[in-house]
């Protein structure tokens, strides 16, 4: 089964998979451009609005019904379309439409109200976009010359011992916790306040002047993950695995949700895109996607392709990790955000990927049933979940 990568263009859609860090389209832990299985390779952005788009293909809906009434069919039917496309469009899900309506709005706050000062108190210096805000143009595609037209805000696990704390004292909350971790004279109640990742994840911050943003955040984030822990049984059977063999190893992920603001194009912007062609990161990406369209995935033969699923369906496709893991039976597939038609510039277009990742701890080691004659091993060294993340964060300029 080859599996390709989605973009998206409705009203909302999940996508799984991509090359992004954290699982953030083309970005952090979650997006970023990794082009090992790519027919196309741009990079120089300013030609990708100049790829044919065939309009006569589309994506294969499959319903979540099946994942409860028929769960052999709803793996068949992910898998013949994972074969064909990199990515499938969901439709039936448990995600609520009333709670992504109230997603988007609160984004639209966030990112529209608030001044760019009041924005930036929520960037921390360090973290590699992991937690907070990260500024206009800070992302860029891996092997991109210029940067992404966008601005985002990542909020991700909540880890049980450690709770939300204002963005003022989170570096503080970080050092003082980085110190306990390496304290050769350990304290055991100072450490029994600490969780095994926290090293790893910082806490998410409470944006003060929009609270309502980091609630419904959380409530997004939750009820993609528990999505997204669907799919990976499915695709676990689909591997010959036990239908249970991801649960242990995301049961406590470093995952991302992302929060995109892509602002109105100025004509000083030529060059740039609004997301260059790249591949995510993480194990597979979630996407709500809002009304202005834009996403495009590239195709087996070359030729860019738009995705436009149905008002409240969800895409999904395959990050760089799950790639990896699967020794490329599962390929993550190249997706782009394209710049819209000079009569639609003025719009502003809002999304939200949700980069699915292992544990920080788990070691990426190709499944043996994804290895063959006919398909040796490609990555015959394991390597950690969060060594990968780093490399790939830094690719991205995100660190």
């Amino acid at each position: 089964m080859v599996n390709k990568e989605t973009k998206l263009i409705g009203r909302f859609i999940i996508i799984i998979g991509g090359a992004s860090a954290f699982g953030f389209t083309a970005s952090i832990i979650m997006g970023d451009n990794n082009n090992t299985n790519n027919t196309n390779n741009n990079d120089d952005n300013e030609n990708e609005n100049d790829v044919d788009v065939d309009d006569d293909d589309s994506v294969p809906t499959v319903s979540l019904e099946l994942y409860e009434n028929d769960f052999n069919k709803f793996v068949e039917c992910l898998g013949e379309s994972y074969e064909k496309y990199g990515f499938v469009i969901l439709e039936d899900h448990s995600v609520s439409l009333e709670e992504i309506e109230r997603a988007f709005e609160t984004a639209k706050k966030f990112f529209c109200s608030l001044t760019k000062e009041q924005k930036e108190k929520y960037f921390l210096q360090g973290q590699g976009g992991a937690r907070g805000y990260t500024s206009f143009g800070k992302e860029t595609a891996k092997g991109a010359l210029k940067s992404d037209l966008k601005e985002f805000f990542h909020y991700g696990r909540d880890l049980k011992s450690v709770d939300d704390v204002n963005v003022n004292d989170v570096n503080d909350v970080n050092d003082e916790k980085n110190k306990d971790i390496n304290n050769n004279n350990n304290n055991n109640n100072d450490n029994k306040k600490l969780h095994k990742y926290s090293s790893y994840m910082p806490p998410n911050v409470k944006v003060e002047e929009v609270p309502e943003f980091t609630e419904s955040a959380r409530t997004i984030f939750l009820a993609l993950d528990e999505l997204g822990n669907k799919v990976l049984q499915a695709l676990a059977v689909y591997l010959k695995q036990d239908r249970y063999f991801f649960d242990d190893k995301v049961d406590e992920g470093n995952s991302i949700l992302r929060i995109i603001h892509y602002p109105p194009i100025e004509k000083e912007s030529a060059g740039h895109v609004r997301a260059g062609a790249h591949e995510d990161i993480n194990l597979i990406t979630l996407l709500l996607g809002a009304d202005e369209g834009g996403l495009q995935i590239l195709r087996k033969d070359g030729k860019w392709l738009d995705v436009n699923p149905p008002p409240g369906c969800v895409t999904c496709n395959i990050g760089d990790m799950l790639q990896r893991l699967t020794n490329h039976v599962l390929p993550s597939t190249t997706h782009r955000v394209v710049n819209p038609p000079n009569e639609r510039a003025h719009i502003p277009r809002f999304s939200m990927p949700y980069f699915l990742h292992p544990n920080p701890d788990y070691v990426i080691e190709t499944l043996e049933s994804c290895v063959s004659e006919e398909r040796p091993n490609l990555y015959p060294e394991p390597i950690c979940s969060d060594d990968y993340l780093q490399l790939r964060l830094k690719e991205i300029k995100l660190k």
